[in-house]
């Protein structure tokens, strides 16, 4: 399956943005769906994670209660809203596929990758 995330900008903090990642290929709805990001120096980390029906979601604690992740499977979409921003949001926001059934945190059992979209928060 191929990704690509759109979205990403320039915010102040305490403001919103939404990311969004659209899957070519007609299985997506069998993929779990993953959020991560990566600022400047940094390892990549996970940000959300969602199920194939959209019935299960995971969060880092950094993000829980701003970030909700959802996704249409009609649409072969995942989405990522963002609110009350801060600055340490500030990074490279990657979607990913995964054939794993069970939420997963860890990059590495994520099979596919999107480009990235950049996300900078200014306080």
């Amino acid at each position: 399956v191929q990704l690509q995330a759109s979205g990403g900008g320039l915010v102040q903090a305490g403001g919103s943005l939404g990311l969004s990642c659209a899957a070519l290929g007609r299985t997506f709805s069998m993929y779990t769906m993953g959020w991560f990001r990566q600022a400047p120096g940094k390892e990549r980390e996970f940000v959300a994670a969602i199920g194939w029906s959209g019935g299960s979601t995971d969060y880092a604690d950094s993000v829980k209660g701003r970030f909700t992740i959802s996704r249409d499977n009609a649409k072969n979409t995942v989405y990522l809203q963002m609110n009350s921003l801060k600055p340490e949001d500030t990074a490279v926001y990657y979607c990913a596929a995964s054939h794993i059934v069970a939420l997963t945190t860890t990059p590495s059992r994520y099979n596919y990758w999107g480009q990235g979209t950049q996300v900078t928060v200014s306080s």
